[in-house]
């Protein structure tokens, strides 16, 4: 049995490309792998608050000298890294917002990338901590976008990824969701297409 993190970040709901994208890895990984634990994580219906003083005193603080409103934002944190820690397999929808990532996926990572758990500095740099797992990126975008100087999802997405230690990233793009004509079609079978295929 493995343990799948998907971690929603549209901001939208009924309408979302990314969450159809995720609707549908979901079904197909379920019917391939119906042992697995999948747990759903959706920042955008409950944001995770934005990287802040209290979190940085209750990351750097000993216990003793954290304040109530530290020791929460470390709980909240260590809650998210445990699931990070505990999969085998993430997935991340993240509809592109002005060429990038959702704020709130970020606020996510900004919680999970963290020094001594996910990763640790070495006298050779950084070393990723969570070998051995397998990542999924399902991104939903107005335009055509990939390959571009644009594009400051996927590169990004995979640095972040590769720091923590996961360097298997497998990414499935939906674009010209806002193109119009045959675009949204063309980009959405493509995408379901790549789902059926790996999932």
């Amino acid at each position: 049995m493995s343990r799948v993190l998907i971690i929603e970040s549209s901001a939208r709901q009924q309408d979302s490309f990314s969450r159809q994208l995720t609707r549908q890895f979901i079904s197909q990984w379920q019917a391939a792998h119906p042992a697995d634990l999948i747990t759903v994580r959706d920042v955008a219906r409950n944001p995770v608050p934005h990287l802040d003083a209290n979190l940085l005193g209750g990351w750097m603080k000993p216990e003793a000298q954290r304040s109530e409103a530290e020791q929460a934002s470390l709980q909240r944190s260590n809650e998210l890294t445990d699931e990070l820690l505990a999969a085998d397999v993430l997935v991340m929808a993240a509809p592109m917002y002005n060429f990038a990532i959702p704020s709130t996926l970020k606020a996510w990572l900004d919680h999970v990338l963290r020094a001594g758990v996910t990763f640790k500095y070495t006298d050779t740099g950084p070393q990723g901590l969570l070998t051995g797992k397998k990542a999924y990126v399902l991104t939903a975008r107005g335009g055509l976008y990939a390959g571009s100087t644009t594009d400051h999802q996927e590169p990004y997405l995979r640095q972040v990824m590769a720091f923590i230690g996961i360097h298997d990233v497998t990414f499935i793009h939906a674009e010209g969701m806002n193109l119009g004509g045959d675009f949204q079609e063309k980009g959405l079978n493509q995408a379901r297409s790549r789902i059926s295929e790996i999932a």
